[in-house]
């Protein structure tokens, strides 16, 4: 592992010389990564394989589901339960703690949604996710576009808030949730936007742009630390920005990066630990900071 450093602000995040820890390996291509603190462990996927993992300090990797209908994106609700991107399905799912699962987004405006990817969760309980279409599905694209939706888990309702993405993907909301953070694996950029009283976005703008001759790997996976710092899985690894947008880092990985999110390390409720899904393999590093609550 390499790391980049475009900028001296990079050193308060990651110390100098800090390595990358291989956790599992023998995937097709895992994504998705979601830290649950209540159980210490690690949610991922395998979407290819259909399957979602589990990756503990304690007990190490375990097959959690071989049969999530394809699922890419995790997240938790306030509850815990998770949250899935489903592909075959093309919905995002709730489990409930009974191990039931339920759909919470299918449609929109009667048309089934294109490809649920990623999807977060609002400290309301509001639900954000990206829904760009896939040729990979041999189906029916019923939505003219690909867009960024809010679906409201109580009611059910489900809300467009941008639609001139080409292909969106991750998503993440800076620490005091003003702003939400898009990016478009087609466009190699992030997009910021505003965050409305009501949910609504407002005041689009470009953020960061992703220099593809880093190396392989497109604009996918994003998360946000505790000083408002984005973190971005694209070309070449993991890209660091400032809040401002300004590039501080990259670390480069030997296989395609696709997604992240922090945990805590063992014995310390503190969010540390970048865990990265890598292709075949799950990575971790040690950071100097913590990702945002």
């Amino acid at each position: 592992m390499t790391i980049i450093q475009y900028s001296e602000r990079l050193n308060e995040i990651v110390e100098a010389g800090e390595g990358l820890q291989k956790l599992a390996s023998g995937f097709v291509f895992s994504e998705g990564p979601v830290w649950c603190s209540r159980k210490n462990q690690l949610y991922f996927t395998d979407f290819p394989k259909h399957r979602i993992y589990t990756w503990s300090y304690a007990f190490g990797l375990q097959l959690y589901t071989e049969q999530s209908n394809r699922a890419v994106g995790l997240t938790l609700d306030a509850e815990g339960r998770l949250l899935a991107c489903e592909s075959v399905t093309r919905r995002i799912s709730r489990t409930e703690e009974d191990g039931t699962i339920v759909g919470l987004a299918t449609h929109f405006q009667g048309n089934r949604l294109n490809n649920t990817n990623d999807v977060i969760v609002k400290r309301d309980g509001t639900v954000y996710f990206s829904d760009p279409y896939s040729t990979m599905l041999g189906d029916t694209q019923e939505l003219p576009f690909n867009g960024v939706f809010r679906c409201d888990p109580v009611t059910g309702t489900v809300d467009l808030l941008v639609d001139d993405f080409k292909r969106p993907n991750g998503l993440a909301f800076s620490p005091d949730e003003s702003l939400l953070y898009i990016d478009d694996t087609s466009k190699q950029h992030i997009r910021a936007f505003d965050v409305v009283s009501d949910g609504t976005l407002k005041n689009g703008r470009l953020f960061a742009e992703m220099d593809t001759a880093a190396g392989p790997g497109a604009a996918d996976g994003m998360k946000v630390d505790q000083l408002g710092n984005v973190y971005v899985t694209g070309p070449g690894g993991v890209w660091i920005f400032a809040p401002s947008g300004e590039r501080l880092g990259r670390i480069e990985f030997p296989e395609v990066a696709a997604n992240l999110c922090f945990g805590s390390p063992p014995d310390s409720p503190i969010g540390t630990t970048l865990f990265i899904t890598a292709s075949s393999a799950l990575y971790s590093i040690k950071l100097k900071v913590c990702g945002a609550v």
